[in-house]
């Protein structure tokens, strides 16, 4: 007969240890404690949207990032460039796209919103 030995956890660590509140206890757009107004003000994920945007087309004055009533209670951001722009924006088979949605969505996270990026022509 084996012998079972108790298991043995390795000792937190400071990635373990985090400061921030499990995902459960985060307020999301849906719960009351967050206001319409709360929930319609992506200030950081527009920022950083807006500045990731201009650094890569030839014309930033021409950038524009609207903020709308998205599906499923989400927000929409619909980014607008000059014309010629909006090529450098997707990308190849849309990798830069798929890149600028990732952070946009992370920054987000910090105003406590859940977003969808939309490129619209």
């Amino acid at each position: 007969m084996r012998s079972t030995t108790p298991l043995r956890l390795p000792p937190p660590n400071r990635w373990t240890l985090s400061r921030r509140p499990p995902l459960s206890t985060r307020p999301r757009p849906s719960d009351p404690a967050v206001s319409d107004s709360d929930a319609a003000s992506a200030t950081t994920a527009t920022a950083v949207l807006v500045h990731v945007v201009r650094s890569l087309v030839d014309d930033p004055d021409s950038v524009i990032v609207e903020t709308t009533e998205g599906r499923r209670g989400k927000l929409l951001l619909e980014v607008r460039t000059g014309p010629g722009d909006m090529g450098r924006v997707i990308g190849r088979r849309g990798k830069t796209a798929q890149a600028i949605r990732a952070v946009a969505r992370a920054a987000a996270t910090k105003d406590g919103v859940d977003i969808d990026v939309d490129f619209v022509d």
